[in-house]
């Protein structure tokens, strides 16, 4: 008797060990992908706010020192859509060609699926815009 007492015992704390690690590696699984999810960045302008943020605080910038960092990233931000109004009708040409090139190698079936991805893409980017 006293044998199946320690099995008996001896298997429940198994049981109560192995749901004690489930809970832990769920628990650490699930504080992971929320955290990560939360700081995941959206638009260029909430990125260059957090940015901004982070300057401030890690370099301890004074308020007329943080009014100058906004004013350069906001400089520099018009600039770069400036560079990528003049240089977009290049970019779409080679993006087209890409486009073209695997449209050829394609056979019907695969040219198919591939334009619906496109336009999967397209609604994607058009309900996303920014991204």
């Amino acid at each position: 008797m006293k044998r199946s007492r320690l099995f008996v015992a001896l298997y429940l704390s198994l049981v109560f060990l192995s749901g004690a690690l489930v809970g832990v590696l769920g628990y650490r699984f699930y504080t992971a992908q929320t955290v990560r999810a939360r700081t995941r960045p959206g638009s260029p302008e909430e990125m260059r706010r957090q940015y901004a943020e982070e300057m401030r605080s890690r370099l301890k910038l004074s308020p007329p020192q943080f009014q100058q960092l906004n004013q350069i990233l906001e400089a520099t931000g018009d600039r770069f859509r400036e560079m990528q109004k003049k240089y977009r009708p290049e970019v779409k040409v080679i993006m087209d060609a890409q486009t073209d090139a695997i449209r050829s190698m394609l056979d019907d079936t695969q040219r198919a699926e591939y334009e619906k991805m496109r336009r999967e893409r397209e609604q994607h980017r058009s309900r996303h815009p920014g991204r």
